[in-house]
C-alpha cells in the first residue's frame, strides 16, 4: 500500500445535489475553506449543469472561483456534456470529471445521452481542453459511473466496463475513475475489477474510486482498493449525498470515517482530525434538519490517537 493517500472531497458536488436544502453561497465558500485547512487537498466543489435540474448548484462558477484563491488545493468539477465543459474550462477548473455510466439505463436517466452520445462529448471537450494553452489545460477524468451494479439494470458485466474504460482512453481522457453509484460493490468484487480495468488501460490510469456505503461496505471496499494499489477515494463530509437518478442509491463515504481509518492503518492522508471534525458545525449551521452521518464525530478520537500524518512529520 501506497503510504500517501488522496481524499477527495465531494460533499460541496454530491452531496449537496441529493438534498433539498440549498447551502447559501457564503456557508460554501467557509465549507470548502474550512476542509482545505483540515489538510484536505483536493475539492470537488460543484457541477455545471442547467439550474433548474439542480439549482443546489447553480453559484458553482462562484464556488470555483473562491476555491481557486485557496493555495494548494485542487479545484474539481462535474460537467455532463460539452457546455458544463466550456463553463468548467473557463471558470478554471484544475480537474474536469464526465459521468459514463457503464448502465446505459442510468445514463439515459442520469444525463439523457446513450453511451455512443457521451463518448461524443468526451471527444468535444477533449477537444477543447487541447485548445487551450498548456499550462492551463485541467485534468480530464473519465468517470465510469454505476460500474459495479445498477438499481435500473442490475448487474453491470466488467467486461463492459473495461470496454467503456478503453473507450474513454481512446476518446482522450487522462484517467478513468470507477464510480460505485449504487453501494452495490463488495472487496473481491472492488479488486477484480481493478484489476481488469489496469490490466486494459494501464495501472496509472486509474488511480480513484468514488465508493458508497449503501449497504455497509464502503469503508472495506476502501481497503480493497488500497491493497490493489489505489491511492485516492472520493469521500462526502457527513456522508450527504448518493445519486438523485440512481432510486435507493444514498450513502458517500463519511469523510471523518475515511481519514479516521487511513490515519490509524499508517497512511497519510494530511488530514488534521480535530479540525476536520470541527467543521461540521458549518454544515449543522447552513443545512439545519438534514441528518449528518459518521461515527467518529460520535465516538471521537481514541484516547492517545496518533495519526500517521502528524508521526511521518515528526520523523
Amino acid at each position: 500500500m501506497s503510504k500517501e493517500i488522496l481524499i477527495s472531497e465531494v460533499g460541496p458536488r454530491d452531496g449537496l445535489q441529493s438534498i433539498k436544502s440549498v447551502m447559501p453561497l457564503p456557508a460554501k465558500k467557509a465549507w470548502i475553506s474550512a476542509l482545505a485547512a483540515a489538510g484536505v487537498r483536493e475539492i470537488e466543489v460543484g457541477s455545471f449543469v442547467p439550474a433548474h435540474i439542480l439549482p443546489q448548484l447553480a453559484d458553482t462558477a462562484d464556488v470555483v472561483a473562491h476555491a481557486r484563491s485557496i493555495a494548494g488545493l485542487t479545484v474539481a468539477v462535474l460537467v455532463p456534456n460539452l457546455k458544463g465543459g466550456e463553463a468548467a474550462v473557463k471558470s478554471g477548473a484544475h480537474k474536469i470529471t464526465i459521468p459514463l455510466s457503464c448502465s446505459e439505463t442510468h445514463s439515459l436517466k442520469n444525463v439523457r445521452r446513450t453511451h455512443a452520445q457521451m463518448l461524443d462529448e468526451t471527444r468535444n471537450i477533449v477537444a477543447l481542453i487541447r485548445a487551450q494553452p498548456q499550462a492551463q489545460r485541467p485534468k480530464f477524468e473519465g468517470g465510469l459511473s454505476t460500474a459495479f451494479g445498477c438499481t435500473l439494470e442490475g448487474i453491470v458485466p466488467a467486461d463492459k466496463v473495461v470496454r467503456l474504460a478503453e473507450q474513454l482512453m481512446e476518446a482522450g481522457c487522462d484517467e478513468v475513475g470507477l464510480s460505485d453509484t449504487t453501494g452495490y460493490a463488495n472487496p473481491a468484487q472492488v479488486k477484480d475489477l481493478v484489476r481488469r480495468v489496469r490490466r486494459a488501460v494501464g495501472d496509472h490510469n486509474l488511480s480513484g474510486l468514488h465508493l458508497h456505503n449503501t449497504r455497509g461496505l464502503g469503508l472495506a471496499n476502501v481497503v480493497a482498493g488500497l491493497e490493489v494499489g489505489i491511492t485516492t477515494f472520493d469521500s462526502s463530509m457527513a456522508g450527504l449525498g448518493g445519486c438523485p437518478f440512481a432510486p435507493g442509491a444514498s450513502g458517500n463515504i463519511v469523510t471523518e470515517d475515511l481519514a479516521f481509518m487511513l490515519e490509524a492503518m499508517g497512511l497519510a492522508a494530511g488530514i488534521d482530525l480535530p479540525k476536520l471534525l470541527a467543521v461540521r458545525k458549518i454544515l449543522s449551521d447552513a443545512l439545519p434538519g438534514e441528518e449528518l452521518y459518521g461515527f467518529t464525530p460520535d465516538a471521537g478520537l481514541p484516547l492517545g490517537f496518533v495519526p500517521a500524518t502528524r508521526s511521518m512529520a515528526a520523523v
